[in-house]
């Protein structure tokens, strides 16, 4: 569950910065004949790709830890996980 909840907190900020990102008016920075010189910033665009790309590989961490903890410990109970992992 908190994998899941990891994942939708980063998709929630993610969409949040889309959502402020778009405006009306303004073009990709492309070359061509276009009249009205108000381009939109790329630098947002591709941090969120990295946000994108982080978030999913730090998922996929965490997944391949849930797989091993939950080859030692199969149970659900994280106060179980706990006192069998401590020193």
């Amino acid at each position: 569950m908190k994998i899941v909840s990891m994942d939708v907190m980063s998709t929630g900020v993610i969409a949040y910065y889309v959502l402020i990102a778009s405006r009306d008016g303004l073009f990709s920075p492309i070359v061509g004949k276009v009249d009205n010189p108000a381009y939109s910033d790329p630098v947002p665009q591709a941090v969120i790709l990295t946000a994108i790309v982080i978030g999913f590989s730090i998922q996929a961490l965490m997944l391949v830890g849930v797989m091993k903890l939950s080859r030692d410990n199969p149970t659900l109970e994280t106060s179980e996980i706990e006192k069998n992992n401590t020193p």
